[in-house]
């Protein structure tokens, strides 16, 4: 058995004898005695020896329970008393720590706590709990981050009751730095006021929401805004669905047509064009809008610029938001004005919310798997834990 505690994954134990029945009991003791914890004095004597029993692991479909012979010593240079401390082993811990991560990682899985009563012997309230804390754990692991150099900004739904909740994601790293109920300046204001090390962001990427626009020029003030990319699109096709609409709404409730309208002029197959063309050569001032659209769409679509190639094609691009203010587009144009230095710096940089995306998506999964929140702490714990920063090591 000398290499028993090997596998166990406690190399300082000495195992003396294994029952196996419906469970596997290990019986085990120290293989040496430490130095003393106050004095670092090597030569402790032991005072007296009870005995731990807890849970830790599972061989196969038998749970294995430790039975601990755990000294108590005494230090006689600096007669303090002490335990013995096992690795791995908390005091006053009636399971390893690798039997809770072994818990919290199997009910992160998606099995549920009935399950876990049954496999594991512990009832649903300690899986709720050992769960918690070690959400909890990793999140307070995570307290001392750097703010981020590229921050991504945007909002997600919450509860009816709650409202909407702000998510802050490095973009770099492409995780979540931090979850904040509300998306007002005034919700936000004391969070922003107290966050550590603003001056390091560099890069903030938002939709074209001016609300945060507000926010990440006085929370933010050495930060470059960059509207994103998905967003700014979507706008530009809206507005020339709505205009379409009132030029030829039979049109527009053609499901074909609207595909049609929807793509990029240059993922069109050849007979789709045609077909394309055909139905605006009856609507001069659609193909107009059309090809407008299609120009604008192309412009933003461009990324990693130089600062002369940029210059080069601002011109175009306030050339056509002149045109569209002279046509039924004028509100998009109103728009593109008001955000045009965000939209330009798209040119320059790539970065764009995607990942935020995702993370929401991410966020109601978990939302439905929880059949929802109420608690918003215990919603930002989880979402933290699983979409927090990664340069956490597991401590097992």
């Amino acid at each position: 058995m000398s290499h028993a505690g090997v596998i166990l994954g406690l190399p300082e134990l000495e195992v003396e004898r294994v029952d196996r029945n419906d469970a596997i009991s290990v019986y085990a003791k120290p293989k040496q005695r430490p130095c003393c914890l106050h004095c670092e004095y090597p030569r402790v004597r032991i005072k007296a020896t009870y005995q731990r029993t807890l849970k830790h692991t599972r061989q196969g479909n038998q749970l294995i329970t430790l039975h601990l012979r755990a000294p108590k010593y005494h230090c006689p240079r600096c007669g303090r008393y002490f335990r013995h401390r096992f690795k791995g082993v908390r005091p006053r811990y009636r399971a390893s720590e690798a039997f809770r991560h072994e818990v919290f990682e199997t009910h992160d899985g998606g099995v549920t706590q009935a399950k876990l009563t049954r496999t594991h012997g512990i009832s649903a309230a300690t899986t709720e709990r050992w769960y918690h804390g070690h959400c909890e754990r990793r999140v307070s692991e995570m307290s001392n981050r750097p703010c981020p150099k590229v921050l991504g900004i945007d909002e997600h739904f919450f509860t009816r009751k709650r409202g909407f909740a702000t998510t802050l994601v490095d973009l770099r790293r492409h995780k979540v730095f931090d979850v904040r109920l509300g998306r007002s300046q005034a919700s936000l204001d004391s969070y922003l006021r107290r966050l550590p090390g603003k001056d390091n962001v560099k890069l903030v990427v938002m939709d074209l929401s001016e609300t945060y626009r507000s926010i990440a020029r006085q929370y933010f003030p050495g930060a470059t805004i960059v509207a994103d990319r998905f967003h700014v699109i979507r706008l530009v096709n809206q507005h020339f669905l709505n205009a379409w609409k009132d030029v030829h709404p039979e049109g527009r409730r053609n499901r074909g047509l609207l595909s049609l309208m929807r793509r990029h002029a240059w993922r069109l197959k050849p007979e789709q064009r045609e077909n394309l063309q055909r139905y605006l050569s009856d609507y001069p001032g659609l193909a107009a809008l059309y090809d407008a659209k299609q120009h604008l769409n192309e412009l933003m679509l461009l990324k990693n610029l130089r600062k002369k190639t940029a210059q080069k094609k601002l011109p175009e691009l306030l050339a056509l938001i002149e045109q569209l203010r002279h046509s039924p587009l004028r509100r998009l144009a109103r728009t593109l004005t008001s955000w045009l230095e965000p939209i330009v710096m798209m040119w320059r940089f790539s970065k764009s919310n995607g990942p935020t995306e995702g993370f929401h998506t991410k966020m109601e999964m978990m939302t439905r798997r929880a059949y929802g929140f109420r608690n918003f702490e215990n919603y930002r714990l989880r979402v933290l834990t699983h979409c927090g920063w990664d340069g956490i090591i597991n401590r097992v």
